[in-house]
């Protein structure tokens, strides 16, 4: 994950701590419908981050990150403007 997009261990650590974070379960992207999308912001990165996760034998295991795509950013810009009052 760190060497191809740069998201590391305390990025991702980040991004599951953000309290407005999206949860995609299953992950729209998914072709077996396994894998969850989390999209969240880091301040460690300063920019929206995509992670996928994937859960096995109840441990969840990241997969995936990159700094997220237009589509992704969108979904956690409206998820925040859902959200406020």
């Amino acid at each position: 994950m760190f060497e191809r997009h740069g998201v590391s261990v305390n990025i991702a650590d980040d991004v599951l701590s953000d309290p407005n974070r999206v949860v995609i379960d299953p992950d729209y992207a998914s072709a077996s419908g396994r894998s969850v999308r989390i999209i969240g912001y880091s301040l460690i990165a300063g920019e929206v981050i995509t992670l996928i996760v994937l859960e096995h034998d109840g441990v969840t295991h990241g997969v995936n990150g990159w700094p997220s795509n237009e589509k992704d950013r969108r979904i956690y810009q409206e998820a925040m403007d859902n959200g406020q009052d």
